[in-house]
């Protein structure tokens, strides 16, 4: 064979392979074996494939068929079904795709930051009997991968697939949506199909679309240099020029450059400092400092655990750790939220004296060891209290005009905190897909937004429009309680954004879970999670399934009349009857004239109201009940033990 002729053979190979591959007909991610499909809705689907070709879809008895434009893109719709399955789909074009495992039931859109994203592995010590029953193959979670781009709108998901659950699955289920959907699961034995699309510490801008976020004024020039090119590449260059380099650094930390590192049982501890644990170094006489300082402390080891595995909890770090036992690392963990729950391997503990040093790193803030938290080594059986006397030493000072204080650099682009960032790459691509409803978890990244309720109606209406199901249910959960308890009233960034939450709630088919009894005062991902699942699945049984027998939600305060000296208050959503938790006495309530200046007040349930009056205030004209960050005592609830909303009568118009 000469050379032409095996040319011009292996060039028609090459274009034989090119257009059968360009086109072989190619699903979205969200449709691929083990999807849940939405019951009682036109069943959507859609793909890629060669310009002009023929699609033909079969699936449960039914077929359909499609041709693909000349940009190769295709869509055809099956006709709605009931709940069932599993089932089959077959999908015919120039190749052939069968996917298996489907089932019909419902499918829950969940979005936000971060504690929408905390794992069911994060809460496995709370909730160990829920995880070890957690055999439900008819409930499957698509997590989706972050991925954020401010210029276009992607056409598929980041790569993900249909998880079942199951007691190892499930520790990569968002907690929040697992218990709701378990809620719904065993109230209506129905498949439930979670897609859960959240990034950490994200605004709520950058979840609405570039078009709905630019009728808003301050979002409209963002946008519009987002669709500059010359503009965007001048971010590019900014990136570009400030990312972190690779090279190799000087170890300049003490604890690790002397003779011995200062883990090593070895090492003879000199110049070292008491240290109460937990706590943190700016409360015990190190001011000011950002850096590397190391924490020392020997136990003791009955013989009985001698030689077994454990469990060593060093509660919440702030920031970043390296924990070591008897000089061998047994973890680490780079930033402050996830708790630390380090596996102490077999044979490494000893009987009677053991070495636990913490090599802890932080940038910004207070750095230490988070009250409140579980600080102990255990068995199993045996459990040491390591809250107490530690020793600590500074390994290494930070220069903060070189280093910063560890946010972005000036003139830098995170897309994921832009506007519509997160929308062109984990919503629109999603939105062909039925759904049954939307929840929505997100509110810490915007503390200080004053026009987050209508960032948050935009967004409903947004969505709505994109998804084309009409009213699609929307589920909020309002922020829980954080923070420090103040036991004066006093103004709060958290309760406007509560307020904010609850301003949404003036759109058709919206619900909200209240939550302000759920978080905990120091830690902005409580673990809680399974009182937030279940109380957006009552919300979901009244909004979206119908349920009118069920009571759903806690008192929202309907109106105010002042009587005298006493303001009454009127609550929605009382179920059987108002009462004071734990059968205490009514607390969370202040009262101020019209001076605004408000103090403590009485409050009391008389039949169906609230009456509050305080003696130093005789002529009151507002009332505000829970407005606090972390609201801590408000103990207004209905009978069926869901709380009562935070409000006040004071907003400014």
């Amino acid at each position: 064979m000469n050379f032409t002729r095996l040319k011009f053979l292996s060039t028609a190979l090459l274009i034989f392979i090119f257009n059968s591959v360009f086109a072989a007909v190619r699903l979205p991610q969200l449709v691929s074996d083990g999807m849940v499909l939405q019951r009682d809705a036109k069943i959507r689907l859609w793909g890629w494939a060669n310009a002009g070709e023929k699609v033909q879809v079969r699936f449960n008895g039914k077929s359909v068929s499609a041709k693909t434009g000349q940009d190769g893109k295709w869509k055809a719709e099956l006709p709605a079904m009931r709940a069932g399955g599993p089932y089959t789909m077959q999908i015919d074009a120039g190749n052939h795709i069968s996917l298996s495992d489907i089932l019909i039931g419902d499918v829950w859109f969940f979005s936000g930051q971060s504690n929408m994203t905390v794992l069911m592995e994060r809460v496995k010590e709370l909730y160990p009997q829920d995880i070890a029953t957690a055999d439900y193959p008819q409930i499957r979670n698509f997590f989706v991968p972050t991925l954020a781009d401010v210029r276009r709108v992607h056409q598929d998901l980041p790569p993900g697939k249909w998880i079942k659950a199951d007691p190892k699955t499930i520790m990569n289920f968002g907690a929040v949506a697992f218990f709701m959907s378990r809620a719904l699961y065993q109230k209506y034995h129905v498949p439930i199909g979670i897609i859960n699309s959240s990034v950490g510490g994200t605004p709520i801008q950058a979840w609405i679309s570039g078009d709905a976020i630019s009728n808003i004024d301050e979002y409209t020039k963002r946008i519009s240099q987002f669709r500059d090119s010359s503009f965007y590449e001048q971010f590019n260059k900014v990136n570009r020029r400030q990312a972190p380099q690779t090279t190799a650094t000087k170890i300049t930390d003490a604890g690790l450059k002397d003779s011995m590192n200062w883990f090593d049982p070895a090492y003879v501890p000199k110049l070292w400092h008491k240290f109460w644990l937990p706590g943190y170094w700016a409360d015990q006489g190190v001011k000011g400092l950002n850096g590397v300082v190391w924490f020392r402390k020997e136990v003791e080891v009955p013989a009985s655990m001698a030689g077994k595995p454990a469990k060593l909890f060093m509660g919440r770090i702030i920031d970043a750790d390296e924990t070591y036992v008897n000089g061998q690392k047994v973890g680490n963990i780079t930033y402050q939220y996830p708790p630390r729950r380090y596996d102490v391997p077999s044979g490494l503990l000893k009987a009677g004296k053991n070495l636990i040093v913490v090599r802890l790193t932080n940038t910004s803030g207070k750095g230490g060891f988070v009250p409140d938290k579980r600080y102990e080594l255990t068995d199993g059986q045996t459990t040491i209290d390591l809250r107490g006397d530690w020793q600590y030493r500074v390994g290494q000072v930070f220069d903060d005009r070189r280093n910063g204080t560890g946010g972005g650099a000036p003139g830098m682009l995170n897309a994921q905190n832009e506007p519509s960032g997160l929308f062109n790459t984990m919503i629109a691509p999603a939105v062909p897909y039925a759904i049954k409803g939307m929840v929505w978890y997100q509110g810490e990244s915007n503390m200080g937004t004053r026009n987050y309720a209508d960032l948050l109606k935009t967004l409903i209406g947004d969505w709505r429009q994109r998804w084309a199901q009409g009213e699609l249910p929307f589920l909020v959960v309002q922020l829980p309680n954080f923070g420090d308890v103040q036991y004066s009233p006093s103004e709060s960034g958290w309760a406007e954004i509560r307020e904010a939450q609850q301003d949404a709630l003036s759109l058709p088919r919206t619900a909200m879970a209240v939550t302000i009894d759920a978080g905990e005062w120091n830690d902005i991902h409580p673990l809680q999670k399974k009182i937030v699942g279940d109380r957006l699945a009552l919300a979901a049984r009244k909004l979206a399934y119908g349920d009118k027998a069920v009571v759903a939600f806690g008192p929202m305060l309907k109106s105010s009349d002042i009587h005298g000296q006493t303001v009454e208050l009127v609550f929605d959503e009382i179920g059987s009857g108002l009462i004071a938790k734990d059968d205490s006495e009514l607390s969370g309530f202040a009262i101020a004239g019209a001076d605004k200046r408000f103090i403590k007040a009485e409050a009391k349930i008389v039949g169906n109201k609230v009456v509050v009056s305080s003696p130093e205030i005789q002529a009151p004209m507002y009332v505000r009940y829970a407005w606090a960050d972390n609201p801590d005592g408000a103990n207004l609830y209905n009978k069926e033990g869901l709380p009562a909303a935070p409000f006040r009568t004071d907003r400014p118009h």
